[in-house]
């Protein structure tokens, strides 16, 4: 698929005055995709067509990313991107999901399981709330302590932010992002072009210096945030690439150190960097759906057993 098809085969609705744009394809159980910085929901191209066979796909361009508008007088936050979707989701008459983030949607996603396992949000789909059936991890900064953000990152967050916004180019950009790829891995110029137009459409480049508070923020509520994932009462799996230097193997292995053991659910793939579904698809759909049997397989054993009884 092209990336012109993409946006054409989207739809857009109403946030706050602003245009979102959003994907909703297929049949079946509903899967939230949330996407990652700097990038869109384009992320998860290379798995659309076979997600898309098996579930209810949904996706949208965040506010500031993609297609969808990007404001420069916005407070952006992480908080008013889960307000985002749930929008969405009400919008759409969701109300029961199975997800899947990356990156600064991992953080969206935290968020999201604290307000379901809080209270915030009802417990029951009946009541305007939502359930989360599952949730699935790719590389991201789940732990303030182990993410490593790039320079380029840090100093869109100093003083000097929106001056690095401004001054901010193709060339630039092309290398920082390939240098977060395994290095079999780089981008094609093609592949390089789609992302490089999402970043720049609407002007978005000239809000980085904006939608980088997300890295302060994990700080702030790195309690909430981290507690979520650590006392979470739905399964969780973690995909990991490996060679990624801001969320790689090293964040595993504090992954591993906080979860239950019996939650710590990671498939490592060695010779993959930060962006498993775009490096790496085929690997990152297999361990999904294998997680997404043993769910299936597990709900058929607990219903057995009821039956049982």
């Amino acid at each position: 698929m092209k990336l012109n098809q993409w946006q054409q085969q989207g739809r857009y609705f109403q946030y706050r005055g602003h245009n979102i744009f959003y994907r909703d394809e297929g049949e079946g159980e509903v899967l939230v995709l949330i996407h990652g910085f700097p990038t869109a929901c384009w992320d998860w191209h290379k798995l659309w067509p076979e997600l898309i066979k098996r579930y209810r796909v949904v996706c949208l361009d965040m506010i500031g990313f993609g297609f969808s508008d990007k404001p420069r007088d916005y407070n952006y936050s992480i908080f008013d991107q889960a307000d985002l979707h749930q929008a969405l989701w009400a919008y759409l008459g969701i109300s029961r999901f199975h997800l899947m983030a990356h990156d600064y949607g991992d953080t969206v996603a935290q968020e999201l399981l604290a307000r379901f396992q809080d209270g915030q949000v009802s417990k029951t789909p009946d009541e305007n709330g939502y359930v989360i059936n599952s949730l699935c991890l790719l590389n991201g900064g789940l732990f303030p302590e182990t993410h490593r953000p790039l320079l380029l990152q840090k100093l869109l967050l100093s003083p000097i932010g929106k001056v690095i916004s401004y001054l901010s180019n193709e060339r630039t950009l092309r290398k920082k992002l390939n240098g977060i790829l395994a290095p079999d891995k780089q981008m094609s110029d093609d592949e390089w072009q789609d992302f490089w137009t999402l970043m720049k459409h609407n002007r978005g480049l000239a809000i980085s210096h904006k939608l980088i508070r997300y890295m302060s923020e994990r700080k702030i509520n790195r309690e909430r945030w981290v507690g979520a994932l650590v006392n979470a009462r739905v399964p969780i799996r973690l995909i990991n690439g490996s060679l990624d230097p801001i969320s790689g193997a090293h964040m595993v292995t504090r992954y591993c150190e906080l979860m239950p053991e019996t939650a710590c659910d990671v498939v490592a793939l060695g010779q993959v960097g930060h962006y498993p579904q775009v490096e790496d698809p085929e690997a990152v759909l297999t361990a999904y759906l294998a997680f997404r049997c043993a769910l299936t397989g597990r709900e058929n054993l607990m219903k057995a057993k009821c039956e049982l009884n």
